[in-house]
């Protein structure tokens, strides 16, 4: 079953953040597809993965071995495109406590989501040695910038952060902070926040929440910060100004939002 687990920098990653791994298997005319959060321990030889929790799972059923040959084929390569890397050895279900596992923790919080913009773009124009550089020296920076903010990472997806803050002022701050360091790079990112509640359960984020901060992102042009409403009315600080954005209807999210860019 071959397997691919995709994170930040190449078999050099500090251990103890959550990636992503998928599964792709053959057997006659049918594609076995497993694929989820994992945590990564550990680098390099002594690496171990672990699910965060049960995988999702998906039979692809395709009429013909050749077909399905082809399905596998073209499902590898799309991870291969997609910067993962092959994984040679197991992903393993870390048991929990059966109170750890029904555990559920809920906490309100401003989140930030960071996204490099023309990434694949840029990683095929480099190659995968200098791309693989340019990530470690742009995680470095992200990590540096939130540890002076006091942000805490939640999880690293390919080329995102995601990152949760006490205070929106000091998401903001830090936000226009990554932005800075990481043009030293020769990248531009997109960041957009939300302040609301969210839910811990098995090691990951759940939440209504969570999907909004997304949808915040994905709304934000390369080099600009933007944030919804509900962080605006919690920013008392004078220095930071905003400038209208304009009312968004956010995929899959109820309503329409406004939205606010940071300026400065």
């Amino acid at each position: 079953m071959p397997k691919f687990l995709r994170i930040g920098v190449h078999q050099s990653n500090v251990s103890g953040y959550t990636s992503k791994a998928w599964c792709v298997r053959r057997v006659g005319s049918a594609v076995f597809l497993k694929w989820g959060a994992v945590e990564v321990q550990g680098a390099g030889d002594g690496r171990k993965v672990y699910w965060s929790r049960s995988p999702q799972q998906k039979t692809v059923r395709c009429g013909t071995a050749q077909r399905a040959i082809d399905y596998a084929t073209a499902a590898i390569a799309r991870r291969r495109n997609h910067r993962y890397e092959p994984l040679t050895g197991p992903i393993a279900l870390r048991r929990r406590s059966a109170e750890h596992s029904t555990e559920l923790k809920q906490a309100l919080a401003t989140i930030l989501i960071v996204d490099i913009v023309g990434s694949t773009a840029k990683a095929a124009k480099l190659g995968d040695a200098r791309w693989t550089k340019v990530m470690g020296h742009y995680y470095a920076a992200v990590r540096k910038e939130l540890k002076s903010s006091r942000g805490k990472e939640v999880v690293t997806t390919g080329d995102g952060v995601l990152a949760t803050f006490k205070k929106p002022a000091a998401g903001i701050n830090c936000a226009t902070a990554i932005q800075k360091a990481v043009r030293t790079l020769g990248l531009e990112i997109r960041v957009g926040l939300h302040a609301g509640e969210y839910t811990i359960s098995g090691g990951e984020m759940v939440g209504l929440a969570f999907h909004i901060g997304t949808r915040v992102a994905a709304k934000a042009r390369a080099g600009e910060v933007l944030v919804s409403s509900a962080v605006k009315e919690l920013v008392s600080q004078p220095e930071i100004r905003f400038r209208d954005h304009g009312v968004h209807q956010l995929k899959g999210v109820p309503e329409r939002w406004r939205l606010w860019r940071v300026e400065g």
